[in-house]
């Protein structure tokens, strides 16, 4: 059985690391985030916000190699 390797140009990008806040001048936002609906029953907006106060739900972006580089490039 043989396999084939191929070097990805995807990256996850973590909440704390040094990539994940975005910076635009006087802005600055976090690369990704949770968004959580105004019809969302508050029982469940209760247990969401629980869950990420805890650490058990985490946001992560994927971005491709490239826009890290322009980013740092940019500077």
């Amino acid at each position: 059985m043989s396999f084939t390797t191929r070097q990805t140009s995807l990256r996850t990008v973590k909440q704390g690391d040094s990539k994940w806040m975005l910076t635009d001048g006087m802005v600055t936002a976090p690369r990704a985030g949770f968004e959580i609906s105004n019809s969302c029953p508050k029982e469940y907006r209760s247990i969401i916000q629980e869950c990420i106060n805890y650490g058990w739900l985490k946001p992560v972006a994927t971005v491709r190699d490239n826009e890290l580089f322009w980013e740092e490039f940019s500077k």
